[in-house]
C-alpha cells in the first residue's frame, strides 16, 4: 500500500519531462491567467514574486510553458497579492 501511495504522489504531484505524465492543461491555463493578471496590474515578474513572497525563479516557473504543480497556499498568496478572490484567480 505504501508503494502505491508513493507512486500516486509522484504521478500527480509533478510533471515529468522524460516521458512521464504530460503537463496538464489546467497548469498551462493557470500560467496564462497569472501572466494576464500581472500585466493588467502593470507588475513586473520581480514585483509580483516579491508581493507573493516567492523568489523570482519560482514565480517565473509558474508563468512558464512548463509550470510545475502549485500548492493551494501559494495560490492563496497569489490571489491576495493581486487583490482578488481565489475563485477569480482560478476562473479560466
Amino acid at each position: 500500500i505504501q508503494n502505491t501511495v508513493k507512486n500516486a504522489r509522484g504521478r500527480l504531484g509533478r510533471a515529468s519531462h522524460n516521458g512521464g505524465m504530460p503537463i496538464t492543461k489546467v497548469r498551462l491555463k493557470l500560467a496564462k491567467r497569472l501572466r494576464q493578471l500581472r500585466t493588467e496590474k502593470k507588475l513586473t515578474q520581480e514585483k509580483a514574486a516579491e508581493l507573493i513572497g516567492l523568489d523570482l525563479r519560482n514565480y517565473q516557473r509558474m508563468e512558464s510553458q512548463k509550470p510545475r504543480a502549485t500548492r493551494i497556499d501559494t495560490l492563496d498568496r497569489v490571489a491576495e497579492a493581486f487583490n482578488i478572490p481565489l475563485r477569480k484567480l482560478l476562473k479560466f
